[in-house]
């Protein structure tokens, strides 16, 4: 098991919230000021798409490294599409630029291999169970 993830309100703010993940420096999180946040770091949606993201660069990183692939820097740039949330569909579009990689097939094989990436499954083919309680 996992340590937990600790989110703290933050005294003085609307909706700030201080994230604790395990001995890792701090993270926030807030929402926009159009729903009364101040907007001073991501919201929620923001982490849940930047998960993909990251996600995406490291396994390609990890395989074009195992391969030995003259990949020297990968950025993934995700573009939210929550029109239709309420109705059920988030979507997301995500690019990846490749740096360093010109073979045509090697990019091919990197964007089949970011689809792997155990966040994009997880979002794409898991059922998640939460069980929620105060304490």
């Amino acid at each position: 098991m996992h340590p937990p993830i600790t989110v703290i309100s933050q005294r003085n703010h609307v909706f700030r919230q201080r994230i604790e993940v395990d001995s890792l420096e701090a993270l926030y999180a807030d929402v926009p000021t159009l729903v009364g946040g101040e907007g001073s770091a991501p919201d929620p949606h923001d982490y849940f798409d930047i998960s993909l993201g990251t996600c995406k660069a490291i396994t390609v990183q990890m395989y074009a490294k195992r391969k030995k692939w003259p990949l020297t820097a990968i950025t993934v740039t995700v573009q939210r599409d929550d029109s239709e949330e309420a109705h059920g569909t988030y979507k997301l579009n995500v690019a990846l630029t490749l740096h360093g990689i010109s073979d045509p097939e090697q990019r091919a094989r990197l964007e089949e291999i970011s689809h792997r990436c155990p966040i994009q499954r997880l979002m794409t083919q898991a059922t998640v169970d939460i069980t929620t309680h105060v304490i």
